[in-house]
């Protein structure tokens, strides 16, 4: 694997002329560069802008993402997805100020070690808040190198992002950060992942192989995914006049410590929904069909259907929350996003009191 050094003064300037004026790059310290590449990791940019300035309004230091109450923080991360990504977020700020000064590291090597920062993360930190002549490989730069080489390694094995890691650092420029983020600003903006390429944008498209050959759709080479788990569920959102039932998940496993919508994992019938809460001795007085979802997981799909149950009294084993406090207080996960905006729908409309008028 091996990349021309023709290559850095074209996309340099190419960087310094197109790039997106995102606002941890107009202030790149150490943890502004983390936490964004923390949001960015499976995330479009386009959503992660608004999270960010929540963020770093709400936890301006490393010393307050230590401190603050991991409810609040998952309130902060709600819709991002991918929860560990907080937690590890959360730990590495709480060793930093324990063991240190309160500061991230300089050197790949001591960034590596921390909970949560891989190769790309240590590269991306140590480049553009450090300016150390590290690469920072991402999804983004692996297409873009296999193209301009048309390498056929799988770009899924460690040991090929190693390589393309040693490839890039052979021939780093000075500006270091300025490069990783030009090499990865032109993966997202030109030689895009689905669809064809930007070919007549891209500066270096005189030097790509792929593009020489008509070729650039073959690469990179991935490995087939595997099929995700399908989970069938019933979602029950279960109110009672201005609140709803939710409960904390488990402490460990998917989305643990968020709180959710009560739920089953099997799908049921509106008659198999009323049984569920008469054998459960839930007090009901109406039921009717909610709207259908489909969240998906890295391995795993949830297909959901759901009902809106109006409740004759309050169930002892759920917490009964109001609106405020599901948009304020209670992290919920994004898988249940479209029936927490269904529920707050229902309450504009007042739909229970119109129910309850007639049923009680």
């Amino acid at each position: 694997m091996k990349l021309s050094k023709q290559i850095v003064d074209p996309l340099l300037h190419w960087y310094q002329e197109n790039a997106r004026k995102l606002p941890w790059r107009i202030d790149a310290t150490p943890y502004h560069v983390w936490v964004s590449e923390i949001m960015l990791q499976q995330t479009r940019v386009e959503a992660v802008i608004g999270y960010y300035y929540r963020f770093m309004e709400s936890l301006p230091t490393i010393q307050d993402l230590a401190m603050v109450d991991e409810e609040k923080l998952l309130k902060l991360w709600e819709g991002l997805g991918y929860y560990s990504r907080v937690r590890n977020l959360q730990k590495t700020a709480q060793l930093l100020c324990r063991d240190g000064d309160g500061n991230l590291p300089e050197t790949y090597d001591e960034l590596i070690n921390l909970p949560g920062i891989g190769p790309y993360t240590a590269g991306a930190i140590s480049s553009i808040a450090y300016r150390q002549k590290v690469a920072a490989v991402d999804g983004n730069v692996l297409r873009v190198v296999s193209r301009l080489t048309m390498d056929s390694s799988c770009i899924d094995e460690e040991s090929v992002k190693r390589k393309w890691k040693e490839a890039i650092e052979q021939i780093m420029p000075e500006e270091s950060g300025m490069f990783n983020q030009a090499l990865m600003e032109i993966g997202a903006m030109v030689c895009i992942p689905n669809g064809n390429p930007l070919c007549h944008l891209c500066p270096l498209s005189h030097l790509c192989k792929a593009h020489r050959e008509n070729r650039m759709l073959e690469y990179p080479v991935r490995k087939q995914k595997p099929k995700r788990e399908i989970i069938s569920m019933t979602v029950f959102l279960m109110l009672y006049y201005d609140r709803v039932a939710i409960l904390k998940r488990k402490d460990e496993g998917l989305l643990a410590k968020f709180y959710e919508f009560p739920n089953i994992d099997r799908k049921l019938s509106k008659c198999q929904a009323e049984a569920y809460l008469n054998d459960n001795n839930i007090k009901w007085i109406g039921i009717e069909e909610g709207p259908s979802a489909k969240h998906i997981f890295t391995h795993k799909e949830w297909h959901m259907v759901s009902y809106i149950v109006w409740l004759r009294e309050p169930v002892d084993s759920y917490l009964f929350c109001t609106g405020k406090q599901l948009e304020e207080v209670y992290p919920i996960p994004s898988a249940f996003e479209k029936y927490r905006k269904h529920v707050e729908n229902l309450w504009k409309k007042e739909a229970y009191l119109h129910f309850s008028q007639r049923n009680l």
